[in-house]
């Protein structure tokens, strides 16, 4: 049975069209002739039977119908092109679209991608950021790039879940915050102003009662994100706790220094999340080998 759908040139010049709400723009940004892009919505709207621009004196406006119809054409025209180019620059197999939670991409991930291309240039990797479990079978996602507990994964079905690493949660601040001492212990930091994670709430409790650390804290600014509270530790707002390898790149240039080596294991570490399914892609086998062995 043949599928009901119209023909991609029609739809290009509908989506340009609706876009700019212009048909002269699109016949511009198509390489058409005007008339060229009208005949084709004229086409389309005659496959559909559905008006899909108004004519006006000043040109053409959407209708409801139109307006509708255009976001949906927008993203699957979109997607296409994306297969596409992957098909045709990675002969195939080579993409991987993952999930990931942002702050470990841009911190930790991405500056080891180019070493990812110097061993393996066939593989590209596409990042979107994404923060809580999905069912695979409703997205294009080949993995995902997970923060979590056991407890959290366990209720994450259908899906593998490789280990990668687990979070070393240390203090850190700017050097010219901790100047008044020459030596930091952890009873010390009270002192000094706590930043708080607001995902985290007890995170410096958790710290302390490791430390076997009594006394009143002084807490800060609340941040959401890792990075913010990365940024705001180096303009010497206070005292951050993070995972060491998400401020690898402060530590290393000196704008965070770790204020006592008292490291506390988080309860959470970082996966690789891929589904369950007989046949993987041999470039997400590469990647987890990969991933693997820099985590490692």
């Amino acid at each position: 049975m043949s599928r009901k759908i119209p023909m991609l040139q029609a739809l290009n010049c509908f989506e340009a069209a609706a876009r700019h709400q212009s048909y002269t723009h699109a016949s511009r940004e198509l390489s058409l002739t005007q008339s060229a892009v009208s005949r084709q919505i004229a086409s389309l709207e005659s496959f559909l039977g559905v008006q899909l621009f108004q004519r006006t004196r000043h040109g053409v406006v959407l209708t409801s119908a139109g307006a509708s119809y255009a976001r949906q054409i927008a993203a699957r025209l979109d997607g296409l092109e994306r297969d596409t180019l992957d098909t045709m620059a990675r002969q195939g197999g080579g993409a991987l679209q993952l999930a990931s939670v942002p702050t470990f991409a841009t911190r930790w991930l991405m500056p080891r991608l180019a070493g990812l291309a110097a061993q393996q240039p066939e593989i590209v990797v596409h990042i979107d950021a994404y923060t809580k479990p999905f069912m695979f079978a409703d997205t294009e996602y080949d993995g995902a790039l997970y923060a979590g507990t056991p407890e959290q994964l366990g209720r994450w079905p259908g899906t593998r879940a490789t280990l990668l690493m687990h979070e070393e949660i240390v203090p850190v601040a700017s050097p010219r915050l901790l100047a008044a001492r020459s030596s930091w212990q952890p009873q010390h930091l009270l002192e000094l102003t706590l930043l708080q994670q607001s995902t985290r709430p007890g995170a410096w409790r958790q710290w302390y009662d490791a430390m076997q650390v009594e006394g009143e804290a002084r807490y800060g600014a609340r941040y959401e994100l890792f990075s913010m509270l990365a940024m705001a530790a180096v303009q010497g707002q206070g005292v951050a706790l993070l995972p060491r390898m998400l401020v690898e790149t402060e530590l290393a240039r000196g704008e965070l220094q770790v204020v006592c080596e008292r490291p506390l294991r988080g309860q959470r570490a970082y996966y690789l999340i891929t589904p369950e399914a007989a046949h993987e892609k041999i470039a997400m086998q590469q990647f987890r080998a990969w991933l693997q062995a820099e985590a490692a």
